[in-house]
């Protein structure tokens, strides 16, 4: 930790940017009382992955959990982040991330962030990448209008299928760029661009109806989760070749097609893991060999 003996200067240029970071933080997600349960209910996961509590020890899947959980304004959450950060526990030090979010924390109120930022020093100015916003609001807000209008059916039913918005706008914008009538050479269909016999898989009778094609195509990922549990570069591989091709090939099959378009939705989405309901369907029978693949 930094010595607590520092000059009236260095103090003031602290404090200066401390409340220059308070301002700059993405206001929590707050939603009511779901987004508070949710919110704790993934402090809890994160707690056990960072403390090995019934399953294997993984500080970065803590991390992870604890990001979206402090997004959406879990002040528990928040701190214990900053703590990690701080104390390099099964993570990189890094005293100027702990103090963003122990600024989270302070703002909130919480009496031990405002003294842990007495300790860890200066803020980072942007926030951490793992604070990515799921629900896409910086791709809607870059949207012209006729997209923000599909965008806004993507918010109300993505929630419902277990699927964070982002990911679905990623799929639509690599998929049709949000074109209602678009049609692929082989007969993909609208936005979400359902081959028909996905479109009959998932009970899509009109597929060039928007709200329609994106249920299709949110009960398709909702799937592809559960089956690749949660791995977003094989649930897009999957999405654009077929699941039976990523399973043929253990992995991202080697067409440049595929490939570019899974590049595509990584750099939209920003993350690796997506989470799944594994009541869904059980898992790939070809994941083990996947993992031991890419472990090669």
């Amino acid at each position: 930790m930094h010595s607590a003996r520092q000059s009236s200067s260095q103090l003031a240029r602290r404090a200066f940017a401390t409340l220059l970071v308070m301002a700059a933080c993405a206001e929590p997600a707050f939603a009511g009382p779901d987004s508070s349960l949710r919110a704790s209910a993934l402090r809890l996961e994160a707690r056990d992955f960072e403390r090995g509590n019934g399953v294997s020890r993984d500080p970065a899947k803590a991390v992870q959990l604890y990001c979206e959980a402090a997004r959406l304004g879990d002040l528990e959450a928040q701190y214990e982040l900053g703590w990690m950060y701080a104390n390099g526990r099964g993570i990189a030090r890094d005293d100027a991330t702990a103090a963003y979010f122990f600024t989270m924390a302070a703002k909130q109120g919480d009496k031990l962030s405002q003294r842990m930022l007495r300790q860890v020093g200066d803020p980072v100015s942007k926030p951490p990448a793992c604070l990515f916003d799921s629900e896409g609001s910086d791709l809607v807000d870059a949207a012209p209008p006729e997209q923000r209008k599909l965008m806004d059916i993507v918010l109300k039913l993505a929630p419902d299928y277990g699927v964070q918005p982002r990911l679905a706008m990623a799929i639509i914008r690599a998929e049709s760029n949000f074109n209602p009538g678009a049609v692929s050479p082989k007969n993909a269909q609208g936005l979400m661009q359902l081959i028909p016999e996905t479109a009959e898989r998932f009970n899509v009778r009109k597929p060039f109806d928007p709200e329609q094609n994106i249920r299709g195509g949110l009960s398709y990922l909702r799937w592809l989760l559960a089956y690749f549990q949660g791995d977003v570069a094989l649930v897009a591989a999957a999405y654009n070749a077929g699941e039976g091709t990523v399973e043929r090939f253990h992995g991202i099959p080697p067409f440049p097609e595929t490939r570019g378009y899974v590049q595509r939705i990584r750099e939209i989405f920003k993350r690796e893991d997506h989470p799944f309901d594994a009541g869904i369907t059980a898992p790939s029978p070809e994941l083990p060999k996947i993992s031991s693949r890419r472990l090669m």
